[in-house]
């Protein structure tokens, strides 16, 4: 297993990267998510509100500001898991800052023979790798710096991106359907 390096040193990337920051989101849920008390308010029905003072959502409105992309896509299987749901119900506020967040169904992923990790992906030339237990808990992080499993990052990103459909409109065909 390759070194790993707790997620807290790569955040800088977040507020430094020139021109696009990449996420691929392959998971069935996350554990924080599922600690918070947004996503136990929506388990139990309750739609959650848009935060557009959320440091992360800041963040996102001053890179954009100053010319930088924000943009993921979320493998989500059919029918979506209650955490992708969460994750597509909470999008609309981090779209409303200026995150492209798009879905793609994992069949579709798989068929593609799309990266079955996360990752970000920094101006197409830093590849994070992240590392999640079987509970859904991020252990680290992997730092790469060019190289192939840089290049495939981005061939996954240039491949799924324009094929992906907006985190909205798929959230409003799931929400029809329940």
């Amino acid at each position: 297993m390759p070194a790993l390096i707790p997620f807290r040193e790569i955040t800088h990337l977040f507020e430094n990267f020139k021109r696009t920051a990449w996420r691929l989101e392959t998971r069935r849920g996350y554990a924080a998510d599922r600690a918070g008390a947004r996503y136990q308010a929506f388990m139990r029905g309750v739609d959650p509100e848009p935060e557009p003072d959320h440091p992360w959502n800041v963040n996102v409105r001053i890179r954009a500001e100053q010319g930088g992309r924000f943009s993921r896509v979320r493998i989500i299987d059919e029918p979506p898991t209650d955490g992708q749901r969460f994750l597509m119900a909470t999008a609309a506020g981090n779209t409303a800052a200026g995150e492209d967040i798009r879905v793609l169904p994992r069949s579709e992923a798989e068929r593609l023979g799309i990266p079955d990790f996360d990752l970000w992906l920094f101006d197409s030339r830093t590849l994070v790798r992240m590392h999640i237990d079987d509970s859904d808990s991020t252990v680290g992080v992997e730092l790469v710096e060019g190289g192939p499993e840089v290049l495939a990052a981005c061939r996954a990103r240039d491949v799924l991106m324009p094929i992906a459909a907006p985190t909205a409109e798929a959230w409003a065909q799931v929400r029809s359907s329940a």
